[in-house]
């Protein structure tokens, strides 16, 4: 996607300007004559702004929720959509986020949707927000997409913090145990080796687990990156630059480039499908994205939305590249006369109760009603699923460092109880 400012006339003879977000500068011409303008200019912004900005600043979680909760209600209350933004302005404490709303602000005071407003501010407003907001505006339930929007941060940012949780007690083992292994492979067991060199001779009989340590640990010494790329040798800084700060160096920038990659729509999808396919990540995925696909779409429907127009917004609601993607499938098979409960019946990554229950509102018609209850179980599941990862990470992380410690140990005093009684005896 790329962001175009444009100067047009409207259906009333008004010229008007702003900044519309699309993938071409066509689809941006295509979409404004769609909304009944007529395109005088149309020119991609090609960089600045606070939206290039590296490091330009950060808003907390909490700033986010309070944001769009306070908008919520400034629109439930009538109040004229520039003039929240402008009294959010004046009241934020973050000044980089101050800075964001008035210039989400200035686009909409130049006719710009608030969606595509957000959209120039990645850093602050996510994918799914901005979607979400784009279902309230297609919607008219701007306000009640501010609620669900609130509600739903507040939802991932517990999430993120019971995976944090979870995780943080692993990853401290984890870390601590893959310091232990270098250390031992490169400094304990090439002189361990030595040890059973000179007790049992160059042909000492080692039990196998013994002998594939040592090679490990021979390769890792004799391996070296330094050692692997003789040309480094030449370059005085990196001759002298430590094997582990070089070996970061190197982790960073694969980081660096494996995070642009992500970002394009064939790398998002194939990151996305990876995620999907991972064991628990993958469950805990997929609950999340089809409880926001049945409370966005339950809100659509509730508001009159077509069922095409609100499957084309929820779709780019869920956050999940793959699940948008077969969205659009099952959208074109209901273009086609199919109902839609009968193909979410048979979608890959939507469970069978959520065709079901789709196909009971359509019979009932009270599909919002019953998606809502989906999103209920579905997070409800989200929440159970996190605590019982919790439960079980610790006691799995102990049991894998203690039969690493066991493995070290028995490696090195088997070898050295049997050959002492070998030379004793």
């Amino acid at each position: 996607m790329a962001d175009f400012t444009y100067s047009a006339v409207n259906a009333h003879g008004q010229h008007i300007s702003g900044t519309i977000t699309a993938p071409t500068r066509d689809e941006a011409v295509k979409n404004l004559r769609d909304a009944g303008h007529k395109p005088l200019s149309v020119k991609e912004v090609k960089s600045g702004g606070l939206k290039k900005s590296f490091g330009g600043g950060k808003v907390k979680l909490k700033d986010l929720v309070i944001f769009t909760r306070e908008l919520s209600t400034m629109i439930s209350a009538g109040v004229p959509l520039p003039r929240a933004l402008s009294t959010l302005a004046s009241q934020m404490e973050n000044p980089y986020f101050k800075k964001v709303i008035t210039g989400v602000n200035k686009d909409v005071e130049s006719g710009a949707p608030l969606a595509d407003s957000m959209a120039k501010y990645p850093n602050v407003f996510s994918e799914v927000y901005v979607n979400m907001v784009r279902a309230g505006e297609a919607g008219g339930i701007l306000d009640e997409i501010g609620k669900r929007l609130a509600a739903q941060v507040e939802k991932d940012a517990t999430i993120r913090k019971k995976i944090h949780s979870a995780m943080a007690y692993p990853i401290v083992i984890l870390t601590i145990t893959i310091i232990a292994f270098f250390g031992i492979m490169l400094f304990i067991l090439p002189k361990i080796g030595k040890i059973f060199t000179d007790l049992g001779g160059p042909n000492a009989k080692l039990p196998v687990y013994t002998r594939a340590l040592l090679g490990v640990s021979n390769f890792l010494v004799g391996h070296s990156i330094m050692g692997a790329i003789p040309l480094l040798n030449k370059i005085p800084v990196i001759k002298v630059l430590p094997n582990a700060i070089f070996a970061i160096i190197i982790l960073m920038i694969l980081v660096i480039n494996f995070r642009r990659y992500i970002k394009t729509e064939k790398g998002r999808y194939r990151w996305h499908m990876l995620l999907l396919r991972t064991p628990i990540i993958g469950n805990i995925m997929a609950k999340v994205a089809i409880a926001r696909f049945s409370r966005t779409f339950s809100s659509l429907m509730g508001s009159g939305v077509s069922v095409l127009d609100a499957l084309e917004v929820t779709g780019k609601a869920v956050g999940n590249s793959v699940i948008q993607r077969e969205l659009v499938e099952i959208s074109k098979q209901v273009k086609n006369g199919q109902p839609l409960g009968k193909e979410l019946l048979g979608a890959r990554f939507f469970p069978p109760i959520v065709g079901q229950m789709m196909m009971v509102g359509e019979e009932t018609g009270k599909i919002d009603v019953v998606l809502v209850e989906v999103a209920d179980f579905y997070e409800e599941e989200v929440d159970a699923v996190i605590d019982g990862m919790a439960s079980i990470i610790e006691p799995v992380m102990i049991i894998v460092l203690g039969s690493f410690v066991g493995l070290i140990a028995a490696s090195v005093m088997g070898p050295i109880a049997s050959l002492s009684k070998n030379i004793g005896g």
